[in-house]
């Protein structure tokens, strides 16, 4: 069956290079809490909803995006630039929300860690229209562009992945290495039967409901991500430049958001990218300014690990959080 689109605030800025479907739906909605049931949509256009919001708040309106589309779906929004090729956030968040300006790699780092793969990223010059194409051939976030203020069109395709669960005044950023399949089909970290994830959590205290990524953020400041966000059966498809490309985001996202520490959650990502010899525990140098507590892996196939071993180290980087 054919699954709709939806546009959110649907004007000429939320379409890059092409014309509203004339079969899409207008909605009045918050962007990340779309009244669908997941995996309901086959697109979703977002005009001047995502300006609305607070930048740092808008991690979890692409979550949202990404829960509501389908695998594939394509989602298109647009937002202010400020003509930058920087990948920092452009604009004080304490701003109003008019007088933020988004630059291109920051826009494409959300992206990317709200599970989605960016197809086209356009700056658009004030007063000019969109780009023609549509075709997926635009080009990539890192192409040049031209300077001065406009708006940033963006084309995504959501990825069979997980979408960051992060925002402002988070206690604890906790990091897997990257999203089983079975727990991108199941939309929530650490989902595959036998992960200890969620017990070891409950266990420690950290959170106080099993499986809700959303409610460890609201209710306990916990935000999740990924080293990778490719998902696949074991971790170990996952190759070292790979890690390394994702630690350099995860870095950016630290360094923005500030959580109290950094949980990474299996060795193995942080031994190919930073240091091969890492033994868990607070590594002797944080990221992007942030501690971090390096843990083993959660997975059934680390049953040499007690569950209540894994549970002490959830406790350790709480302690760090809170700068113990």
């Amino acid at each position: 069956m054919d699954r709709p689109t939806v546009a959110i605030d649907r004007g000429p800025a939320a379409t890059p290079g092409r014309h509203p479907d004339p079969g899409a739906v207008d909605v009045v909605a918050d962007p990340g809490a779309l009244p669908v049931r997941p995996g309901a949509l086959g697109g979703l256009r977002l005009g001047e909803a995502l300006g609305r919001l607070r930048p740092e708040d808008v991690p979890m309106a692409l979550a949202g995006a990404h829960r509501a589309l389908a695998v594939g779906g394509t989602l298109e929004l647009a937002v202010a630039t400020d003509g930058g090729d920087g990948r920092d956030a452009g604009g004080d968040p304490a701003r109003p929300v008019e007088g933020t300006r988004w630059r291109p790699g920051a826009l494409a780092d959300l992206l990317v860690g709200a599970g989605f793969t960016v197809e086209a990223l356009d700056r658009v010059p004030a007063g000019r229209p969109a780009p023609a194409g549509g075709d997926g051939d635009g080009p990539s976030p890192a192409s040049p562009a031209p300077p001065g203020p406009g708006r940033l069109a963006a084309r995504a395709r959501r990825a069979r992945s997980l979408p960051d669960t992060v925002g402002p005044g988070m206690r604890l950023l906790v990091c897997g290495l990257n999203p089983s399949l079975y727990a991108a089909d199941a939309g929530v970290g650490f989902a595959r039967p036998g992960n200890r994830f969620w017990p070891a959590a409950l266990a420690a205290g950290i959170v106080t409901v099993d499986r809700s990524p959303d409610r460890a953020l609201r209710d306990h400041g916990v935000g999740m991500t990924d080293l990778v966000k490719r998902a696949t059966v074991a971790a170990a498809e996952l190759t070292a430049e790979e890690y390394r490309a994702g630690l350099a985001r995860v870095e950016r996202l630290v360094r923005w958001l500030r959580p109290g520490a950094l949980c990474v959650v299996g060795l193995a990502g942080w031994r190919a990218a930073v240091d091969r010899r890492a033994r868990p525990g607070v590594q002797p140098e944080g990221l992007g300014g942030v501690p971090v507590y390096l843990m083993p892996s959660t997975s059934g196939l680390n049953a040499r690990t007690p569950l209540g071993e894994l549970a002490d180290h959830l406790r350790a980087a709480a302690r760090l959080a809170d700068g113990g």
